[in-house]
């Protein structure tokens, strides 16, 4: 009985170490290599357009800021609301 269980245990340990090693292998393969270069290349992508869309949505948020604090959004005055005034002196003979 005691053998019985020893070659059980040997086959099973022999299994599991033949599979972990064929995974290892297939991992080295150029195949398995060029998919998780691609993988890590569109994780990279993903990443970078996030940030770029982070940085966008800051530039037009601090635009916002900066706009309500200077006033550029508001509204032009028409002629009516601004009077010139009258030139007088050397030059007002040319007009």
């Amino acid at each position: 009985m005691r053998r019985l269980f020893w070659l059980a245990m040997g086959i099973t340990i022999g299994a599991l170490v033949v599979r972990k090693l064929s995974q290892a292998a297939d991992k080295l393969t150029p195949q398995s290599m060029a998919a998780n270069l691609a993988d890590g290349l569109r994780e990279l992508a993903a990443a970078i357009g996030d940030f770029g869309a982070e940085v966008r949505a800051g530039m037009a948020e601090r635009e916002e800021e900066l706009r309500a604090g200077t006033g550029l959004d508001a509204p032009l005055p028409d002629r009516s609301q601004t009077a010139l005034p009258v030139r007088r002196g050397a030059h007002a003979a040319d007009s």
